[in-house]
């Protein structure tokens, strides 16, 4: 396996069932993912951890649409999935990839306005990892413990 096939910190299944959201690769696409995303589990997850999907799903969807292929075209698409399966929402955010990048997490310079996205996703989430999909791009995945 490449080193950018598959960046897993700790732990995670990919759940078969859930739902699908498909957006469009912009900034707008970001409040638009969280409000579909809290209307599919605010109901069903305590506050505290629907706070924290969030939190790390803009994160993972605004990387999707600035460093990948999804925000640089005009037609780009962004696929979000939710499953909420024994006790764990598990989140993937696919975009159309990067020829020259792959998630990694890192500690952001102090005096950066950027670059702490997978670094919290690193420290909140109960894993989380990033595959690429072939002709698809890549996914990027997280789960929360609710």
């Amino acid at each position: 396996m490449r080193s950018d096939e598959q960046v897993v910190q700790h732990g995670g299944e990919v759940p078969a069932r859930g739902w699908r959201g498909d957006f469009p690769g912009e900034e707008a696409s970001v409040p638009a993912a969280r409000a579909w995303v809290r209307g599919l589990l605010g109901l069903r997850i305590a506050a505290t951890a629907l706070d924290d999907v969030l939190l790390l799903l803009s994160e993972v969807v605004t990387n999707a649409v600035a460093h990948s292929a999804s925000g640089w075209t005009a037609d780009g698409r962004v696929t979000v999935r939710v499953a909420l399966v024994s006790q764990v929402v598990h989140v993937e955010v696919t975009d159309a990839g990067s020829a020259t990048t792959a998630p990694v997490a890192r500690a952001a310079e102090t005096d950066s306005d950027g670059g702490r996205g997978l670094w919290m996703v690193n420290a909140i989430a109960t894993a989380w990892g990033s595959h690429h999909d072939g002709d698809l791009g890549r996914t990027v995945w997280f789960q929360i413990a609710v």
